[in-house]
């Protein structure tokens, strides 16, 4: 990658799936980069099994980490962003597929024409994310936005307004080196990392939403998001709050 532009694609593992693990990597391996890009995927597992490594194929794009055992979801994360390279970071995981083009449209909205500290440019972007049924199907969200720039602001309040259901998904986030790493990275709370960092990022900066679809976003029993533990009433009240708290106060000395 010497001389490229690099984007970091990071991934939280833990307990992989063979097949999945293959599957998400295919899709990343297929994407389409401008010229002057590359992508690196800094995989980090949440443990220290080497499973992960040992079921990847030797890419020299691929930068697989091993971790303390047990850290979450959103700490694993964190462990990925602190070893990665690139300008601009996107969330990805293992067990879910890149849509084509994703990587390209990310890009291409974040850097062309506009200067890195340039008052009012977008900071990040989401694309629209299809449910992928164990039988193969699909399903649409039915709370995604109108294709294009996000104004500060607009996730957030949605998300408060509509029962804490994002308008847009937070695992298709990519977003400038800068602000994620000012925001502090993915929110330390279970299974709501990547909501709580969207949140938190939607009320300082602009962003963006693709109408292309980014990602097919897996739904199997054991996905985080199935146990029962991630919507129980008082664990997911205080983890609903703290994130709008977050955000609130974000957006009080962020302006």
């Amino acid at each position: 990658m010497t001389g490229e532009r690099v984007l970091s694609v990071v991934t939280p593992i833990f307990e992989p799936q063979p097949d999945y693990l293959m599957q998400a990597y295919e899709s990343l391996a297929g994407q389409e980069m401008p010229a002057g890009w590359a992508w690196e995927w800094v995989v980090q597992e949440d443990g220290r099994t080497g499973e992960v490594g040992r079921l990847l194929p030797p890419d020299p794009r691929v930068r697989v980490g091993m971790g303390r055992p047990h850290g979450g979801v959103g700490q694993t994360r964190n462990m990925a962003l602190a070893r990665s390279r690139g300008e601009l970071v996107k969330a990805f995981d293992g067990d879910d597929v890149m849509g084509a083009g994703c990587l390209a449209r990310d890009i291409r909205v974040l850097t062309d024409g506009v200067a890195d500290n340039e008052a009012g440019a977008v900071q990040w972007t989401t694309s629209r994310a299809l449910d992928l049924l164990p039988d193969g199907s699909t399903v649409a969200s039915e709370h995604d936005p109108e294709p294009g720039r996000l104004e500060p602001g607009f996730v957030a309040d949605y998300w408060r307004t509509h029962g804490y259901r994002l308008p847009v998904h937070g695992v298709t986030l990519c977003m400038r080196r800068q602000l994620l790493v000012a925001l502090g990275g993915w929110m330390g709370v279970r299974g709501s990392d990547d909501t709580g960092l969207l949140v938190a990022a939607s009320v300082v900066a602009p962003g963006y939403f693709h109408g292309e679809v980014g990602l097919y976003y897996r739904k199997w029993p054991g996905q985080v998001t199935a146990q029962a533990a991630h919507t129980e009433a008082g664990e997911w009240t205080a983890r609903m709050r703290l994130i709008e708290e977050r955000g609130e106060a974000l957006r009080e000395v962020w302006r």
